[in-house]
């Protein structure tokens, strides 16, 4: 054996992927999760090996890390509240500081740790970069909801208020634009920050959407696929936002496992951030079309003309620093979405969890709508 892996929140989506791909590459599996009822019905998922050794608690309980970090190598913190809810306290209180005791309790105990892999987002890059004809590479800053509205979706040149084209975000610049976002973006400063201030080799993955089989169905942040999918599956109309014109990278989760074993493997990787992601564009219109598609139901969509505040426009991600270190994308996105499609047909939901949480969201005001 390899060694001996803590995967927090292993029995969620990429989590208990990533506990697969470990676990075939010779390594030891303890996953602690604490069965959160937006994602699990408080058991343990049957996806989940038998030959893993489960611990049910919460990451922020002091006495349940102690004991779920005892006799291991590695630790990949997947754990994290992941929506857009305007319940901000929480964000932190989980995400931030469930990674700041980590580091916190291995420090104490001396525990020889041999590398973190921490999961951050996409989403720390807020809108990127973009191109501006007269100005060059720029950073527009958020765009607010007054823009939005009134139905004025691309940020413009914040120099001059010229159009401006959106070019792949790098590793190089964040500027993260929500709760979640800045979540995230902190622990990537605790893990690589304290992990290299006390000489534990830290990794920080930013994922762009993942796509794949046991993608929650139950909250409110799992995205278009999801919410394209449950939706076509009940003949109901898309909730497809903004213009529909948005456009997005994403990644399977079996690239995504493959992307967190290697940075664990590779020394190359300490103390770096990497995206993970496909390197290609789709607009969310291309993504509702090639769902529709799998169903056999493929019609004409409009867009709703509401937006989601906090969203960002594009978000196409460079895979280019994370291919250095020899990792390459395997999956198609047509193949992963039929996949996910089938595998959402082979699930069952004691209630309509999709409309229970846009009510939610519309009701909180995270989801608006423009003007006419």
């Amino acid at each position: 054996m390899k060694g001996k892996v803590l995967v927090i929140g292993g029995a969620g989506f990429i989590g208990s992927h990533t506990a697969d791909e470990l676990f075939k590459r010779g390594y030891k599996i303890r996953i602690l999760d604490n069965l959160s009822p937006k994602t699990h019905f408080g058991r343990w998922p049957k996806y989940l090996s038998p030959k893993f050794e489960k611990i049910k608690g919460n990451v922020k309980d002091r006495k349940i890390l102690e004991k779920s970090l005892e006799g291991v190598d590695f630790v990949i913190h997947l754990a994290a509240i992941m929506d857009l809810m305007p319940d901000y306290s929480v964000f932190f209180d989980t995400n931030v500081t469930s990674t700041a005791l980590l580091y916190e309790i291995i420090v104490a105990k001396k525990l020889p740790i041999k590398k973190i892999v921490v999961a951050s987002s996409q989403f720390v890059y807020g809108e990127g970069r973009w191109r501006c004809k007269k100005h060059g590479e720029i950073f527009p800053k958020q765009r607010v909801n007054e823009s939005l509205t009134q139905k004025r979706w691309d940020p413009v040149c914040p120099l001059g208020g010229e159009k401006i084209k959106p070019l792949l975000l790098e590793e190089t610049h964040q500027d993260p634009p929500n709760q979640y976002a800045i979540s995230k973006y902190t622990q990537e400063l605790i893990a690589l920050k304290l992990g290299r201030l006390n000489s534990i080799p830290s990794v920080a993955m930013r994922y762009s959407i993942v796509h794949g089989p046991r993608q929650s169905l139950k909250n409110a942040y799992s995205g278009a696929l999801r919410i394209f999918t449950l939706q076509l599956l009940n003949n109901k109309p898309l909730s497809i936002y903004e213009d529909g014109l948005s456009q997005r990278d994403y990644v399977s989760v079996y690239d995504v496992a493959r992307a967190n074993a290697d940075v664990l493997e590779n020394p190359r990787a300490d103390f770096e951030n990497f995206n993970v992601g496909s390197g290609k564009a789709y607009t969310v219109l291309e993504l509702a079309h090639m769902v529709a598609q799998t169903l056999g139901k493929d019609w004409g969509f409009k867009p709703t003309g509401e937006f989601r505040v906090g969203d960002i426009r594009h978000a196409v991600s460079s895979i280019a620093k994370l291919e250095k270190l020899g990792w390459k994308v395997r999956d198609k996105e047509e193949e992963i979405v039929k996949e996910y499609v089938n595998w959402v047909k082979e699930q069952k939901l004691d209630q309509d969890y999709l409309s229970l949480a846009e009510a939610q969201m519309k009701a909180l005001g995270v989801v608006k709508k423009a003007a006419l």
